[in-house]
């Protein structure tokens, strides 16, 4: 049997969870597991429902027999086959620590994606990537060829055909356009302190200033820079004894667990954006040990 996987948002009105239950079951479905939120601020709702087609419609005729429910609620909708790995372009500079986690977990199959390149604007992991038999793509920026970096990178992800950009640690900042296409699809990693330190040597600046914790945010990427809807946070306690370089170890341990446990709720379809900030559904007892990742 297929499992699969709905998700839904709508207005919020009576009557929607039956009528999406009734349709399942017409059409020969099981439900094995659903979560629901309404938001009363925005009167949204929304829900991510998976279950199993005992009768082995296809796809395309589950989304034929569901779309009448989903034209009579005004729903943005999608139904995803669960057992279909997305396909996942990765960025990086010089820093990675990101990049090795994330091919870690993508190599033992705790991260079920399928990467199709790393973008870099430096060589300094072409081995690295090359020798997991992933692309490598030097694309180098700088202030006078960013717009040919930018649409050469365009290319690589229609080429690629990949549904979601991962900025593991990539620093160059992506222009307005750029973000505004790939919408819902870029997902950054950085360090975020209490108070927040901004410019260069963030963490050196903390140890000065005596931060008892330090963490990471990921989230989507908006011509905000650093201002996107967040998808998931982390933070570590350092005391008055610890260095400033205990300080750079933990904070990129927090930014490699953060991004990954961003990731895999973004490719298991748990994310929901609502307005300039999200709706995270927590992965079902068992799925992933429970998100945590150590």
């Amino acid at each position: 049997m297929t499992a699969y996987v709905l998700t839904v948002t709508c207005r919020s009105q009576r009557g929607v969870v039956a009528a999406i239950s009734a349709n399942l079951a017409a059409q020969g479905c099981n439900i094995t597991d659903s979560a629901q939120f309404d938001d009363p601020q925005s009167g949204t709702f929304f829900t991510r429902i998976t279950f199993l087609s005992e009768t082995g419609m296809s796809g395309d005729d589950l989304r034929a027999g569901f779309a009448p429910v989903a034209a009579e609620f005004g729903m943005v909708w999608a139904l995803h086959d669960a057992g279909r790995r997305m396909k996942v372009l990765l960025m990086v500079s010089n820093f990675g620590h990101c990049l090795n986690d994330l091919l870690y977990r993508w190599r033992i199959g705790a991260l079920p994606i399928e990467i199709v390149g790393v973008v870099s604007n430096h060589l300094t992991y072409q081995k690295l990537v090359v020798n997991h038999d992933i692309p490598f793509y030097h694309v180098k920026v700088s202030k006078e060829t960013k717009v040919e970096a930018e649409a050469r990178l365009m290319t690589v992800v229609e080429e690629t055909g990949a549904e979601l950009v991962v900025l593991a640690r990539y620093m160059q900042v992506l222009s307005d356009a750029v973000c505004q296409k790939m919408s819902g699809r870029i997902i950054n990693i950085h360090h975020s302190f209490l108070p927040s330190f901004k410019g260069a040597n963030p963490y050196k600046q903390a140890y000065e200033r005596g931060v008892k914790l330090i963490g990471a945010t990921a989230h989507y990427v908006t011509a905000d820079l650093d201002e996107g809807p967040i998808i998931e946070q982390d933070t570590v306690r350092v005391t008055h004894a610890q260095s400033p370089e205990d300080y750079v170890s933990l904070g990129r341990d927090v930014e490699a667990q953060v991004l990954a446990r961003a990731i895999h709720a973004h490719i298991h379809h748990r994310v929901f954006l609502n307005r300039a900030k999200t709706v995270v559904f927590p992965a079902s007892p068992g799925s992933y040990a429970s998100e945590r990742m150590g």
